[in-house]
């Protein structure tokens, strides 16, 4: 049986066999028996990482070892709050943290604490639920994430001039950007920024 530890854009947490592209972290949030709790995060360092590091092998969701999160690609990642990890993705998270000084006017790259604590603010509201915004489809750069008041269940990538239906499998319908039609966004604000900056995530070859 799949586990319950496959992310989707709205951040919530299912069980699927698909694998994704990318793994992420957000502490330990299994039990000594491998099940999940209520908790969906133990800190705010949300990270995205690559599947193999260095030869390295893991037992899922070890006791004592934080709770291996899997990704459809990175754009399902950063629509659930995540960032590039420094250590695995050194290239990724430089671009992304050269495209966050730009997108805010910095005189250097910020500190990996300071954006995390910003992207805390703006994924999870006070009642833990993630934080959501509306905004006019023409406005939203490549690799946001969306969903339509009237399709709450679904999620849809934007790239390249067309809406992607997003899956854990992959992406698989395809429809026309309407540049002034309100969608709610689920990537967050300040990560909205940073693709506007023109950092280009990773996504599923299915687009």
């Amino acid at each position: 049986m799949p586990r319950q530890n496959r992310v989707t854009p709205f951040g919530e947490f299912e069980a699927n066999p698909a694998r994704g592209l990318f793994m992420g972290n957000r502490g330990i949030l299994h039990d000594d028996n491998g099940n999940l709790g209520r908790a969906r995060w133990k800190h705010k360092t949300w990270v995205t990482c690559v599947l193999s590091y260095k030869g390295a092998r893991r037992t899922l969701m070890q006791p004592g070892n934080y709770t291996e999160l899997f990704f459809c690609d990175e754009a399902t990642a950063l629509a659930a709050g995540h960032r590039p990890c420094g250590q695995c993705r050194p290239l990724d998270y430089r671009r992304y943290m050269n495209a966050w000084q730009q997108a805010y006017g910095l005189e250097a790259p910020p500190r990996a604490g300071e954006i995390d604590n910003l992207l805390h603010q703006a994924r999870v509201a006070q009642d833990k639920r993630q934080i959501r915004i509306h905004s006019g489809l023409g406005d939203l750069p490549d690799g946001a994430i969306v969903s339509f008041p009237e399709e709450p269940g679904a999620a849809w990538l934007i790239w390249q001039g067309n809406l992607h239906r997003w899956s854990h499998e992959g992406y698989h319908d395809r429809r026309s950007i309407i540049a002034d039609e309100e969608v709610i966004v689920l990537t967050p604000e300040p990560t909205l920024r940073v693709l506007s900056a023109g950092y280009k995530p990773v996504v599923h070859s299915s687009v």
